[in-house]
């Protein structure tokens, strides 16, 4: 459900700035640090590919599959919730290769938030580095795509302070009887 709401939100936000923003124009929010500027990238983040869009969108297509097999996977709302902000970003940026100019596979994805010219981004981008944050975050505490924190038994969800109460402790070894000739010494 995330991934879809990801994937609209960035399909629509790039038909607005395709509609609102001219090619190169900068429209400062922020001072020089965010403003809106639109451009068309052949390439992944920070331009790194322009001349391999093919290669770019077979990676992605093949990024795009591991992120839906973990999300199968997935019993935790954590890891839900991170890898549907991943596979809509990608399936946001993917849609962009695949149906627009110049073609299928080699289509320009559509960015226009500026980031102070450092680089220039979209909508899905912003949700597939919250997604990643959050795996990692998930990954480097011992999180699970089950829920499951390493060495525990129960779901990370289970418990808001982190630690598992359903934790069974061993059983007490059960007392044994003494003969008369113990108790006497």
């Amino acid at each position: 459900m995330l991934a879809l709401v990801t994937l609209g939100l960035d399909q629509a936000s790039k038909v607005w700035a395709l509609g609102s923003l001219d090619d190169g124009h900068v429209v400062p929010l922020v001072g020089d640090v965010l403003s809106l500027r639109l451009i068309r990238n052949p390439g992944a983040a920070f331009s790194i590919g322009d001349s391999s869009t093919v290669v770019m969108t077979a990676l992605a297509v093949a990024i795009t599959i591991a992120v839906v097999v973990a999300a199968w996977r997935a019993a935790s709302p954590r890891w839900t919730a991170a890898l549907g902000l991943l596979l809509g970003g990608s399936l946001g940026n993917l849609s962009d290769r695949f149906f627009r100019e110049p073609g299928p596979g080699r289509g320009h994805v559509i960015d226009f938030i500026d980031y102070g010219g450092l680089f220039v981004g979209n909508v899905a981008d912003i949700a597939i580095v919250l997604g990643a944050v959050v795996v990692v975050w998930l990954t480097f505490t011992g999180v699970g795509l089950d829920g499951v924190r390493a060495g525990r038994h129960a779901r990370d969800e289970d418990t808001d302070d982190g630690e598992d109460e359903t934790q069974e402790t061993p059983a007490a070894e059960p007392a044994q009887e003494q003969t008369k000739g113990e108790r006497d010494a």
